[in-house]
Formats: C-alpha cells, sequence, structure tokens
C-alpha cells in the first residue's frame, strides 16, 4: 500500500471540537466515530505529519446565530459580529484547552507530540509521531498587561492570532461578509503593538489571518519577523475580506512569511457561496494564485479542519491524499507537492522561531 504523502496543516479547531463534544475525550481523540473532520487514527491514516491546533474561545450564548451553511449560503451577506470579550471570561475556557493539548500527548505518547521548535516538529515526524504546535486564535486569553503571554509560552505557545473576526484589546477583525474588501476599519492599538513586539521577543508567530489590512499594516510596521497568514486565500479569486489582497500577497513574499490555503468553502467559492459542491478546479485556482504571487516556496496548507464546511472532495482529513492526487494530475510536481504538503511550512517557522 502507498504511503500517504506527509503534510503540516497550518490550522485546525480539534481543540474546540473536543472540549466540546458531549462524547469522552478519549473517544472523540482516540476513536474512530467519523464525526468532525479529524482524530488520531484518521490523521494518521491521512499521513497528517503535523500542524497548529487553536485555542478558539467562542462567544457567549445568546451571541448571533452560527448557522454559518444557511446564512453565507446566499451572498451578499454581512453577519453580525459578537462584542468584545474580556480576558477574565476568556482566559479559563484558553487554560482549559491548552490543557486538552498537553493530555492529547499524554493519552498518545507512542504518536502525538507537543512541539515547540522546528527540530523537535521534525524529530516527532522521524518518529512517525505527530507535531503539534500550539496556536492562540484570538488574544482574548491574554490580558493587556501581556503577563499571561509569558504562562502560555511556557506551555508551548509559538503562534498568535491577535484576534478572530470580533474585536479584541489588540485590534480589529475582518466581519464575515461577502463581497468586501479587508479595508475595514482601524489597526492594532496600542497594546496590540505592545504584543507583537513581546512575540517578536519570544519568538511566537503572529499570524495574520483574521486581522483587517490596517492591522495587518501595523503588524508589518512594527514586527520584523515573517509575515504569517496560517489560514487564507486569495481576495482576486474570491473577494471576501478574509482573503488577502495581491498588495498584502507581496508584502508577505517580501518578508519571506506563508499563506496556508483555507479549505472553508466560503473562502474558496468565487462567489462567496458555503456551497460544498465545488470541484478541484476551485482550489487549484487559489493555488495557482497563491503561488504565482507569493512563489512555491511561501505556501502549505491551512485547512481550518473542525472550524468550517469542507468542500465534499475532501469531507474531513483522509481526502487530503485526493488533493494531493489532484494537484498530479494536474501537473504539479512531486518537489512542489511536498513544499506545500510539509517543506514551507517546516522553512518558515524555522525562520520566525529562530
Amino acid at each position: 500500500m502507498t504511503q500517504p504523502i506527509p503534510f503540516f496543516d497550518g490550522h485546525n479547531d480539534f481543540l474546540l471540537r473536543l472540549m466540546k463534544s458531549p462524547a469522552p475525550r478519549e473517544e472523540t481523540w482516540l476513536g474512530s466515530s467519523g464525526a468532525g473532520h479529524l482524530d488520531l487514527p484518521r490523521m494518521k491514516q491521512a499521513g497528517f505529519a503535523g500542524g497548529l491546533f487553536a485555542i478558539f474561545v467562542p462567544s457567549a450564548p445568546g451571541g448571533p446565530p452560527t448557522d454559518f451553511r444557511t446564512l453565507m449560503a446566499e451572498p451578499p451577506y454581512a453577519l453580525p459580529l459578537p462584542p468584545e470579550m474580556d480576558h477574565r471570561s476568556a482566559q479559563p475556557v484558553a487554560l482549559e484547552m491548552a490543557g486538552h493539548l498537553h493530555w492529547m500527548a499524554r493519552a498518545a505518547p507512542g504518536d502525538f507530540a507537543l512541539c515547540r521548535s522546528v527540530g523537535e516538529i521534525r524529530a516527532a515526524m522521524a518518529a512517525g509521531r505527530i507535531a503539534g504546535v500550539m496556536h492562540l486564535e484570538g488574544a482574548e486569553a491574554i490580558g493587556p498587561d501581556l503577563d499571561a503571554l509569558h504562562l502560555f509560552h511556557e506551555m508551548g505557545l509559538r503562534s498568535l492570532g491577535p484576534v478572530w473576526s470580533r474585536p479584541t484589546a489588540f485590534g480589529h477583525g475582518v466581519p464575515m461578509a461577502f463581497p468586501g474588501s479587508p479595508d475595514t476599519g482601524p489597526g492594532l492599538t496600542g497594546a496590540g503593538k505592545d504584543l507583537v513586539r513581546l512575540c517578536d521577543r519570544l519568538g511566537i508567530v503572529i499570524d495574520l489571518s483574521h486581522l483587517n489590512e490596517a492591522g495587518f499594516d501595523d503588524v508589518a510596521a512594527v514586527s520584523s519577523a515573517p509575515l504569517v497568514a496560517t489560514h487564507s486565500n486569495a481576495h482576486a479569486i474570491c473577494p471576501s475580506p478574509r482573503n488577502l489582497t495581491d498588495r498584502q500577497l507581496h508584502m508577505i513574499r517580501e518578508r519571506g512569511g506563508m499563506v496556508g490555503l483555507n479549505f472553508a468553502t466560503f473562502y474558496l467559492n468565487a462567489d462567496g457561496r458555503s456551497d460544498s459542491t465545488l470541484g478541484w478546479d476551485v482550489m487549484r485556482r487559489h493555488l495557482d494564485h497563491l503561488i504565482g504571487t507569493l512563489g512555491e516556496d511561501h505556501v502549505g496548507l491551512g485547512s481550518d479542519f473542525d472550524g468550517c464546511i469542507l468542500p465534499d472532495l475532501i469531507g474531513d482529513v483522509t481526502g487530503v491524499p485526493a488533493l494531493f492526487a489532484a494537484l498530479a494530475e494536474a501537473g504539479y510536481g512531486a518537489a512542489l507537492i511536498a513544499k506545500l504538503a510539509r517543506e514551507n511550512w517546516l522553512a518558515c517557522l524555522d525562520r520566525c522561531w529562530r
């Protein structure tokens, strides 16, 4: 049997599903129920060799509805954003999810490792263990004094997005709307700029994926690190505020950064719909544009598994080998597929963390 191509994934929301699952966490992580997009058996089957595991604190009950498939089925749309969340509310939830990530390594020590460096990631891959890296999607759990950032860094945090779509004490995200530009409001706050500076000193990647354009530019001005968007697509193909304009892509290339292709259908489809019946050609158009603008050394995967509506052709993590096969059939060479699958991510993280 042919072994799947090992890949590193720039973003998933498995920790949120693990926290919210009514099933025992052993069943959700170690079992083979087929629920959601990820679990350990399917990840091993698919060649999932490592990735950034997001800690995302959901909004409080009673906020806007979250049936995204229905709400985003017929553009144009503009969904109301939840209000800003205080760190006193967010921090306990984020700590619970960080604990889940540590538990995943304890529950499957021969199959999963929590990693803090590219050396540890490569060592885990060589040993046949999935390399998990802690990521914070939205920095609500970090108070304005930034003290908690040191705590999360000690726990393994190596990547952080200052915002999800809702505002934080650090900046402003783009709305869940279509069509639209990422130029939607003010940039980083003073605390946000301090957060970026401290992340630079600690060696924590700043994720640009949910920031608006002014916040993106502020990160580029304040940080000296490579510019990274863990799970975003090309605005030229799908004009969602969540996708990156060519100007932003050129800045990422100039800074030796990285973009992970997001599998979410409403950021892939040119018309912004959540329709999951799209073909491989839609994903290839984004990849071709990203590669053409960024260069082949700055593009990878950022699936958004367990946090989005996937194309039916992928379905869950076990569909990634089919994506690689479709790319090969379309003329992507083995060396380029290896770069997209993992090598670009590892090289970029090495530049960031060094």
